[in-house]
């Protein structure tokens, strides 16, 4: 069954939850799957594994709590947020699975504009090399405890929600950000991580740009 991409254009946070809720819960064996690509105002979430240490100083920024994985994030004006509403059971596949695919896309999407993204194991996401966003060299593993972001900045972060073997939430990659609001958090748990966008790695593109080859990535490599 083809996924439909949507674009949603800029929107609030909490209607976007209230509705990928809703069409979770309402739809049914026949409904088609969906990628929403929106931009949301600036705001801080929370994931269910969320901890009230990790939100430094949010300042006037709202910060919202969530049913999604992980911990705390920012979204906020020039990021891509792809919110892939997937029934995982026709699919044939799990959510480790899900995450790997949806990591693969954003790599196929960093891949285009030339940069090199990487995993780190145990932290879903999307990295890139801080001295060299260009590089194919592998990361050096196993990397000392402690020492597992040295010479990186996250570019994307990913959390999910599974429910009646659906899927929601997903996906934000930054591409043009003021960058100042994830010092006011540890991003996704992680004290000093540093969060960085495509603008730092000398790239620039429209955001409906970055939108459409993102969804156009996940949409490849979602389907069954």
């Amino acid at each position: 069954m083809t996924i439909r991409i949507l674009q949603r254009g800029v929107l609030d946070y909490a209607t976007a939850y209230d509705e990928m809720r809703a069409f979770t819960e309402t739809r049914d064996a026949a409904t088609p799957d969906q990628i929403w690509l929106c931009e949301h105002p600036p705001v801080f979430t929370q994931g269910l594994a969320g901890k009230a240490e990790h939100v430094l100083l949010p300042g006037t920024i709202p910060v919202v709590q969530s049913n999604r994985g992980g911990q705390v994030t920012y979204h906020g004006p020039g990021q891509v947020v792809a919110y892939p509403l997937l029934d995982l059971q026709r699919a044939g596949y799990f959510v480790k699975e899900l995450v790997y695919r949806i990591e693969e896309a954003v790599l196929r999407t960093l891949s285009d504009y030339g940069v090199t993204g990487h995993r780190v194991a145990g932290a879903p996401g999307i990295y890139v090399r801080l001295d060299d966003p260009f590089s194919h060299a592998a990361l050096n593993e196993p990397r000392a405890p402690g020492q597992e972001f040295r010479n990186l900045g996250k570019i994307a972060a990913l959390g999910i929600k599974v429910s009646r073997h659906c899927s929601y939430h997903g996906v934000a990659l930054n591409v043009d950000m003021d960058l100042e609001p994830y010092q006011r958090i540890n991003p996704c748990g992680y004290s000093g991580l540093q969060t960085i966008d495509l603008a730092y790695c000398g790239i620039r593109t429209s955001w409906q740009e970055a939108a459409d080859r993102l969804g156009n990535a996940l949409a490849r490599r979602l389907g069954s």
